[in-house]
């Protein structure tokens, strides 16, 4: 097996781990409901192993990815530098913080998936929650579920399509960061949702079949968090129109200057201090 394909294999093998953290309390023959979300699903011992598992992923598609790329040390340092700008972002958000759900750490991993790649967001993501719970003090059982649907926004980015218009990558980009502004909270609500003690409209009930579920999920959402949702998906989508595009070339000229490495049919070859390469075939590495 390729390293490539070995690393993807462990990108698929993160989303797999995240889907069934989020669903495996629905297939629970009894739940009690009476938990607050932070003691949900036995949170305390699950959290941790869940935390743990992602970061093991992440670390190991990390190394996996360096193996091979004389740009390897300079990716990881723009990965490193982005998550370090991010997570200060959310330092800021804690110590001054804006109207309901609205973050600015979303757009930074938006943009560097868009811009590096899926496999580049999907770490982005992931780091990006983890570093910035560490120095917020934002720890808790929520914290891996976060991590997971950060991860799920930087890769989706990096499948964007990326059109010749400026208008039309700014186009896709804001309606991209407006939907996942509610898709953030409508997943992670996930996490505690069967737990819920309220309403039975509202509620979880075990045996009650998906269409029941998805409604008293949906009844759920539109009472406690669509307007919250809804000031974050503002925000991501004002924040890009005003800073998208600018990011996004200064990302742009930052990995064209490391992230290029050549294909082609040849049998040029580095050796001994001198190269020749191909002038067909170049490619981005990630």
């Amino acid at each position: 097996m390729t390293r490539q394909a070995t690393s993807g294999l462990l990108y698929v093998l993160g989303a797999v781990i995240g889907v069934a953290a989020f669903a495996y309390p629905f297939f629970l023959p009894a739940l009690d409901q009476g938990a607050t979300a932070d003691e949900a699903a036995l949170a305390p011992a699950v959290a941790p192993m869940l935390t743990s598992l992602l970061l093991a992923v992440c670390l190991l598609a990390l190394l996996i990815d360096m193996q091979g790329q004389r740009a390897s040390a300079k990716l990881v340092a723009a990965l490193g530098m982005l998550v370090a700008v991010a997570s200060v972002l959310r330092f800021l958000e804690a110590a001054i913080p804006g109207p309901g759900g609205f973050s600015p750490i979303f757009v930074p991993i938006i943009l560097a998936g868009y811009v590096f790649g899926a496999r580049f967001g999907f770490l982005m993501g992931s780091f990006t929650l983890l570093v910035s719970a560490l120095i917020t003090g934002g720890v808790g059982p929520w914290l891996p579920y976060q991590m997971f649907v950060s991860a799920w926004v930087g890769f989706t980015a990096g499948l964007l399509p990326h059109p010749g218009s400026t208008r039309l990558e700014l186009l896709f980009l804001a309606v991209f960061a407006g939907l996942w502004g509610l898709l953030y909270g409508l997943i992670t609500n996930l996490y505690f949702w069967p737990f819920f003690a309220g309403d039975l409209s509202i509620s979880w009930q075990a045996g009650g079949g998906l269409r029941t579920g998805v409604a008293h999920y949906m009844a759920f959402y539109l009472v406690t968090s669509l307007a919250w949702d809804l000031v974050r998906a503002g925000g991501n989508v004002a924040l890009v129109l005003f800073l998208g595009m600018p990011t996004v070339r200064a990302l742009t000229r930052f990995r064209d200057r490391f992230q290029f490495s050549f294909e082609g049919t040849g049998s040029s070859r580095f050796m001994g201090g001198s190269r020749t390469a191909p002038t067909d075939g170049v490619r981005p590495i990630v």
